[in-house]
């Protein structure tokens, strides 16, 4: 199939390497869709996005409404007059009038085999529920949420090490490669409708989930820091303070959940136990948990909340 013309409609770092391989392909971006400039870091000064960043480095018009539900931004995205629009992790409905426009429709990168983990946090949920596998869908977009005809499909197991942003950044990869194909054979392709069974949905993060509930069983604890971090994080009260937990493997132990089992920072959940391998303090960085205990002292016997 000959080049397309398009919009890309993205706005976080998942997104980048999908636009990249579609301009590396050879198609014509007529315009980037993104979420409008945030504040950030210590400054609190406005930045773009990392599509943005990245589509204002490649010299492409870049778009940011806050809304395209009003009829001027609907004209102009139909004056684009577009072969297909890409999105992937916009964050932004798309009413009707814009998922028509494009001659070929609208597709989408969604990183989850649909209909499994349809919305917000599909690469999360997929690791905190335990599942065993995971993938990216490229589907037709209609007017429900991840609800479209799938076009293509691949997998990738999950295992007991597949931390989410390991995760995040092999399914990026594996939906602009899938992208690019979905595009090359979009006139073969034949859509499958989503089945009615296996629905679930990826609720939003949202900061107080990292919460350690040392009551809880420790295999449901280490898929929770495996599946936030690195946001909304994980963590614990130690000795007064909000200990951070980065990197933790299960352990052979029991005890009165949250108590401390010895020197290597094992903690007593409802069932088994829970090393914690990295772990930071509050202002200070990272650290492997053989320097944390140094200066901070939690020996056997320390109850974590």
């Amino acid at each position: 199939m000959s080049p397309m013309r398009l919009a890309f409609m993205g706005t976080p770092d998942f997104s980048v390497p999908i636009l990249a391989a579609l301009i590396d392909a050879g198609h014509q971006v007529a315009a980037v869709y993104s979420q409008p400039p945030r504040p950030a870091g210590r400054g609190h000064k406005e930045q773009p996005t990392p599509v943005h960043a990245f589509a204002q480095r490649h010299g492409i018009m870049v778009r940011t409404p806050k809304s395209l539900k009003s009829e001027e931004e609907q004209q102009a995205f139909r004056d684009l007059d577009l072969d297909v629009a890409v999105v992937a992790a916009y964050g932004l409905i798309l009413p009707l009038s814009i998922l028509a426009a494009p001659k070929r429709g609208c597709l989408n990168v969604h990183a989850s085999l649909l209909p499994r983990w349809r919305g917000a946090a599909p690469i999360q949920r997929a690791i905190e529920a335990g599942d065993s596998e995971t993938g990216v869908t490229i589907m037709q977009m209609d007017q429900g949420l991840d609800t479209g005809a799938m076009l293509l499909v691949d997998r990738l197991p999950i295992t007991a090490a597949t931390g989410a942003q390991g995760l995040h950044d092999q399914l990026s990869a594996m939906g602009a490669r899938l992208m690019v194909d979905a595009l090359a054979r979009l006139d073969q392709l034949v859509p499958v409708p989503q089945p009615e069974d296996g629905v679930t949905y990826a609720r939003k993060l949202a900061k107080d989930e990292g919460k350690l509930d040392w009551a809880r069983p420790a295999a449901e604890l280490d898929r929770l820091v495996r599946a936030f971090t690195p946001w909304p994080g994980v963590w614990c009260e130690a000795a007064g303070e909000r200990l951070k937990v980065l990197e933790a493997c299960l352990a052979d132990a029991s005890g009165p959940p949250g108590t401390v089992l010895d020197d290597q920072l094992t903690v007593a959940c409802g069932q088994g136990g829970l090393r914690i391998l990295k772990a930071q303090r509050p202002g200070k960085g990272p650290m492997a948990t053989a320097d944390l205990l140094r200066g901070f002292a939690l020996p056997a016997g320390t109850r974590l909340a």
